[in-house]
């Protein structure tokens, strides 16, 4: 009797694990609604005199919050302005806070579209090169776990990203990619921006829905930051904010 009762709990444990198995999600194609947040009082903090620092304060909400579309399809994404925030102060507008971009992950392509001050770039330049270092962590964003990898981009800027290897898309908001996984969230804890995803749809995406932008400038990377640091030479602690802003 021992041996048939371990013989059916047996089968009964291999059974679980073959459902939960066929009813995992591994998502292909669909579309992701980031919230991008910016802390503004933290910014002014860190390049704003102290004289100007309170009185800049009562002017300006403490965050700016934005929403953004993530649409994907395979190996390719296109990321754009989502719905809007009623919520947003304009007169705290900053470089490149529009961006909509197309990723071809299989051919490491991105074609940006990016309005800094008067300017609008069409920026074609392969995609962001980051040397992720994936660690243990794990968090669940928009109903999906998600595992913790850090990374260092232009030389000094530190990044947290969190991927879920359920969506099988290794792409991700703004110019982030390069993990086995869709990357659901973003910090850039130094630089006080995050992007996190508020909700995943199961949506089926056509080729025309992922069109790359085509208006603008037509510039490399280097181009446009050879272009924006001579137009912000003069902007004091300011420009080094707005040149990361823009480059992004």
């Amino acid at each position: 009797m021992k041996k048939i009762l371990s013989l059916i709990i047996s089968i009964f444990l291999l059974l679980q694990i073959h459902s939960h198995a066929q009813n995992a999600i591994f998502l292909s194609h669909g579309r992701i609604e980031f919230e991008r947040k910016i802390n503004l009082y933290a910014q002014i903090d860190d390049e704003t005199d102290e004289a100007w620092k309170e009185l800049m304060k009562k002017t300006t909400p403490k965050f700016k919050s934005s929403y953004f579309d993530l649409t994907f399809n395979g190996e390719k994404t296109l990321y754009k302005p989502g719905r809007e925030n009623p919520d947003n102060n304009k007169m705290w507008q900053q470089p490149a806070e529009d961006n909509i971009i197309f990723t071809d992950l299989e051919k490491h392509r991105a074609i940006c579209e990016k309005n800094i001050f008067d300017q609008r770039f069409l920026i074609q330049d392969s995609t962001r090169k980051i040397k992720w270092k994936i660690t243990d962590e794990k968090r669940t964003i928009a109903g999906f776990e998600c595992r913790r990898a850090n990374a260092l981009i232009m030389d000094s800027i530190y990044v947290v990203a969190f991927y879920t290897d359920e969506i099988t898309s290794n792409g991700g908001p703004e110019s982030f990619s390069g993990l086995p996984g869709m990357i659901l969230g973003v910090a850039l804890p130094h630089e006080h921006i995050t992007w996190f995803a508020t909700k995943v749809y199961a949506e089926d995406i056509s080729q025309t829905a992922l069109t790359p932008p085509a208006k603008g400038k037509k510039v490399t990377n280097a181009l446009m930051l050879a272009e924006i640091k001579e137009a912000l030479k003069d902007w004091g602690k300011w420009a080094n904010r707005y040149i990361k802003a823009a480059v992004l």
